[in-house]
């Protein structure tokens, strides 16, 4: 008996439970969560993802191949593997593996339907970013229908496409998103004292928010220059 095996629960859905006295080596994802968090913490960034890729090709390794399963959110060893394999993706989105993010962002709505950790936002990004329209038409319905991150994907995957900023969509990012929009226009976005001390309170502005999304999302503008170009010289 390996260490992590799915488990059938009452409600269809699935758990995985290790077990620290069976044979083997497969991985404890709790254990395998909080050493990422403490090597990032001190800055050890390069092992930080390997754990967490580790953990990634672990659950892909005990999930079935053949069709999807739903996993147990509420069990606490299922939400840290399906946690782990999340930010393992957003390890690969942020150098620009677009693959390997989509690939595990994919696994993790497979076996997390209700997107917990709201994985389609990070997927939609993705698929703009790859050029797979039909991918992203299939999930862009998905976001809420008034999140920034739609309006902004939405203007994105229009000018990818059809090479110009669409009207209609600029016009509902100015009057329901405008921090967002300024933020895309700036030609600087500090992530100084005065921006940390807003994103770490209870109640972060808008302001704070659009900042985060840019800096998360910033190496995306730097490969896509002309979209940025294009947003600023509609607005200017």
């Amino acid at each position: 008996m390996a260490k992590n095996t799915l488990n059938p629960t009452l409600s269809q859905t699935f758990r995985i439970l290790h077990d620290e006295d069976a044979p083997g080596k497969d991985i404890n994802f709790g254990r395998a969560l909080a050493r990422s968090r403490r090597a990032e913490e001190e800055g050890r960034w390069e092992e930080a993802c390997n754990i967490r890729l580790e953990a990634m090709q672990a659950l892909a390794e005990l999930l079935p191949e053949e069709e999807p399963v739903e996993l147990d959110w509420e069990d606490r060893t299922t939400r840290e593997a399906l946690t782990a394999a999340y930010y393992s993706a957003v390890d690969h989105f942020l150098v620009g593996d677009m693959e390997m993010a989509a690939a595990a962002l994919e696994m993790v709505l497979d076996a997390d339907s209700d997107d917990h950790l709201e994985a389609t936002t990070l997927l939609a990004f993705v698929y703009v970013a790859m050029g797979e329209w039909e991918c992203f038409d299939d999930i862009v319905s998905d976001l809420g229908d008034k999140s920034p991150e739609r309006s902004l994907l939405l203007l994105w995957s229009d000018f990818e496409r059809n090479g110009r900023i669409y009207g209609p969509e600029l016009a509902t990012l100015a009057r329901y998103h405008k921090p967002y929009l300024r933020e895309w226009c700036a030609t600087s976005h500090p992530a100084d004292g005065h921006y940390l001390a807003d994103i770490a309170s209870e109640h972060p502005t808008k302001e704070a928010r659009a900042r985060e999304l840019w800096l998360q999302t910033e190496h995306l503008w730097s490969a896509h220059p002309e979209f940025i170009e294009a947003l600023r010289k509609e607005q200017a």
